[in-house]
């Protein structure tokens, strides 16, 4: 079964108008050909479909690096053949990703000692960063509990509502239960407080978000942390906490040096972190940091030998590119800390920009807070006319891919929009997509009244319409009629 879903198909084989010189019959699109073609062939006919795909660079919605140095660029390309598995093979690339981890354990506040090496991995991306940290909490909380003669059996794990879908993952793979604290209007992290108040006997740990997908805020750690000590003593128990900070974790060091939410906090037990967000890196590369090596079993870790000399691995994948190893200890070097607080600092100051150019409109409510992940969540003031969902499909005409989105439970009523500012984001198109928004609207504001009473009803025939529904009729409707509006204009040129 393939599980991602494109555009309808509905022709099973693939034409090229730049390729029919070297291929005169088409290609079946699900099955592999019977004979081979010219590699100039095969090349322009995957050239001329990816030219549909949006550009990454405009694409908003991304935390995901989409810029790097040539330099770098090279250095993957002549590392891209490279199995990070073959450690034996590949001792310099082992000694870079060793390198990496100890630098980020230390930029994290690791209470390492002269000499001593920190205790972390590089993975393909947070989401596998986090499997492997919630499983080390897991087998902690069993090993535990079995010594004590309790049951093992009803793991759970406390969120905010607003966690990323990997932690879903998590607690649905390796059957743990997942207690969310839900949110609110106006309040879309985390609140510690509720956190703690759902911790119980059997919470492996609470996972703490630093930089929310939703709004970019950096949950109160500290606070959760001295309210999780004092719980611990009152019960006995020895809860820890996660951190995961895939977004902001290459940022708060450099933005917000004061800020306690590290292994500067005594029950902050691990942190993952993206080095392919704001660790400006291109995807997938993760990273997960342990507080100390006794906060890692070691039944966890596996030694192979069949590769060459004996390997110790604590990974969920094996084979893996060597690529985003290398680039990070590039980055991590090239940019030192002075060149990462730079960076950060300009990525807030043309989020700045952003917000106060949307502000300026008059037209939206700005949702994140200045401080936390370089990013503008906001909505509409009003939205009786058009909605959130309509304004970021008419920005794509412009090139830009904004995402618009519900807020989980129980903030679902609220619609946002979310530009979020990487490396790459100049001052320039900050004010380039403020003009952008402002044409946007003013073309949604030329739709006819009756077509936004009719979908403010949401009803067709009295039976009411969803969410859904309501949403695509608008968009047909709004294409239609720029279709309309082009056709007459081209008639009278």
């Amino acid at each position: 079964m393939v599980l991602s879903k494109t555009a309808s198909e509905t022709d099973a084989s693939i034409h090229s108008t730049f390729a029919s010189r070297y291929v005169r019959t088409s290609l079946p699109r699900f099955e592999m050909p019977e004979n081979s073609i010219p590699k100039e062939a095969a090349y322009q006919i995957i050239n001329d479909e990816l030219m549909l795909d949006g550009n990454p660079r405009l694409n908003l919605a991304s935390f995901v690096t989409t810029w790097m140095e040539p330099e770098c660029d090279k250095l993957m390309m002549e590392s891209i053949n490279k199995n990070y598995v073959d450690m034996d093979e590949y001792p310099v690339t082992t000694e870079l990703q060793n390198r990496c981890v100890n630098m980020i354990a230390r930029l994290f506040n690791a209470p390492l000692g002269d000499g001593e090496a920190a205790v972390g991995v590089g993975t393909v991306g947070s989401s596998e960063a986090i499997m492997l940290a919630g499983l080390a909490f897991k087998r902690q909380w069993q090993n535990k509990r079995k010594a004590q003669g309790l049951p093992y059996d009803k793991p759970n794990i406390v969120t905010g509502a607003n966690v990323q879908v990997c932690w879903e993952k998590f607690a649905r793979y390796f059957e743990v239960e997942l207690k969310e604290v839900k949110l609110r209007e106006g309040y879309y992290v985390m609140d510690p407080e509720k956190a703690v108040e759902l911790v119980d006997e059997n919470t492996i740990c609470v996972a703490a978000i630093l930089g929310s997908t939703l709004t970019g805020e950096f949950e109160d750690v500290k606070l959760l942390n001295d309210l999780l000590v004092e719980k611990n003593k009152q019960t006995g128990w020895d809860t820890g906490i996660h951190v995961d900070a895939a977004s902001g974790g290459f940022i708060a060091p450099f933005l917000y040096p004061e800020l306690e939410w590290d292994f500067r906090l005594p029950l902050v037990k691990s942190i993952n972190v993206s080095g392919h967000k704001y660790g400006l890196v291109y995807a997938g590369i993760g990273w997960v940091v342990w507080r100390t090596k006794s906060d890692l079993p070691d039944e966890l870790i596996f030694h192979i030998n069949y590769l060459g000399a004996d390997q110790p691995t604590f990974t969920l994948n094996f084979s893996k590119g060597s690529s985003q190893v290398i680039a990070q200890y590039y980055q991590l070097i090239r940019l030192g800390f002075e060149g990462y607080r730079n960076v950060m600092e300009n990525c807030r100051e043309n989020m700045m920009v952003l917000r106060q150019g949307l502000e300026k409109t008059g037209r939206f409510n700005i949702v994140s807070k200045e401080n936390g992940v370089p990013l503008v969540a906001f909505s509409l003031k009003d939205s009786s006319r058009h909605d959130e969902f309509e304004v970021a499909e008419t920005l794509r005409r412009f090139g830009w891919i904004v995402p618009a989105y519900t807020m989980p439970a129980d903030a679902q009523h609220v619609t946002v929009l979310r530009v979020v500012i990487r490396e790459d984001f100049s001052r320039t198109l900050a004010e380039r997509l403020v003009a952008d928004f402002e044409k946007v609207l003013h073309e949604l504001d030329t739709l006819p009244a009756r077509v936004h009473a009719k979908m403010a009803n949401g009803k067709a025939n009295g039976v009411k319409k969803t969410e859904e529904e309501t949403t695509r009729e608008v968009t047909a409707y709004w294409k239609k009629f720029v279709e309309t509006k082009k056709s007459n204009k081209n008639r009278i040129c």
